[in-house]
């Protein structure tokens, strides 16, 4: 059973109205590897807007946000050379918007998998052919060492049994290369984690989680007992329409949800973001947008603090998967 300890109210009403910004540093940190970040972070994947969309969004808006974004702490940037339209790149918005890179940022980004110019994905990438992945990133955000790179297993979004030992052993060389910084895993089922720590060290596993999407609870309390970060994707995205490529929507617990949302001065996507990070101090979140707006209440729910009451009603919204 999960224990939580008692917190104070925070208003995000106060919040927005108060003189200063949002702050990303309000939920704490975590110490990345030798990195250490802000625990409310950035995903790219929604700069260039909704996959599908026929219209990309206005590239000066995203440059706008991602300044924005470090200006307002973020110090935790996640992506990869599969996130792009035709004519955007998240990668190339992200170096054309922060160089030269705050002392402070760490950019993550992913390999393994890999996508053609029409935006599908391409076969899943051997071991060998991991050096190249690296270097398309590095030479697209401009860097010449990337600070964490997440093994992202699988060519889709459902998870992949098998083994990962070759995939990060030639991870492990690539860090030892001096290519790459730190070492991170990504969609991966729990005995890959436990073969993955045996190889390298592991500062990270990114998967998809959330409120209404807790199959990997254990992998999540995992994660905490070896110390390694618990980055969740779609934790929000599993309730907004169209944020999840091919995904519907969850409806389950949004009467709750927005009952909490109500006595906080919250939106939902504040609340569900809150709950990520009441999971742990392990737990990092990267929200995604291309909006100002959003931007701001992605970071503001980083000062939400949930009441013993609230993380309950949450809670029993949906159990533990066995």
């Amino acid at each position: 059973m999960t224990t939580h300890t008692t917190t104070t109210r925070t208003d995000l009403t106060a919040v927005s109205t108060a003189s200063t910004a949002p702050d990303a540093a309000a939920a704490g940190t975590w110490q990345l590897g030798d990195r250490t970040v802000n625990r409310v972070g950035f995903g790219a994947m929604r700069l260039m807007g909704t996959f599908g969309d026929p219209v990309p969004r206005d590239r000066a808006d995203a440059i706008a946000v991602l300044r924005r974004a470090v200006e307002l702490g973020v110090n935790h940037v996640d992506t990869a050379a599969f996130y792009f339209f035709p004519t955007r790149s998240a990668n190339e918005l992200i170096g054309a918007a922060l160089q030269p890179y705050p002392d402070d940022l760490v950019i993550t980004t992913k390999i393994g998998a890999s996508a053609s110019r029409d935006g599908s994905f391409e076969p899943y990438a051997r071991p060998d052919q991991l050096r190249s992945h690296v270097e398309e990133n590095i030479r697209q955000l401009g860097l010449d060492q990337l600070d964490v790179v997440n093994l992202r297993w699988g060519a889709g979004l459902d998870r992949e049994p098998g083994s990962v030992a070759e995939h990060v052993g030639a991870l492990a060389d690539l860090r030892d290369a001096g290519l790459v910084r730190n070492i991170g895993i990504s969609n991966v089922l729990p005995e890959q984690l436990d073969e993955a720590v045996q190889i390298a060290p592991v500062v990270c596993v990114q998967n998809r989680y959330g409120l209404t999407d807790r199959a990997d609870d254990g992998l999540l309390a995992r994660c905490g007992e070896l110390g390694i970060a618990f980055v969740p994707f779609f934790s929000m995205g599993a309730a907004v329409p169209g944020a999840v490529p091919g995904g519907t929507p969850h409806e389950a617990g949004r009467a709750e949800v927005e009952s909490v949302a109500a006595a906080h001065g919250a939106t939902p996507s504040q609340v569900r973001q809150a709950w990520t990070l009441h999971r742990g101090p392990h737990v990092l979140t990267i929200p995604g947008t291309g909006d100002l707006g959003h931007l701001e209440q992605n970071v503001a729910a980083g000062a939400l603090r949930l009441s013993d009451d609230d993380l309950a009603l949450l809670d029993g919204i949906a159990p533990p998967v066995a």
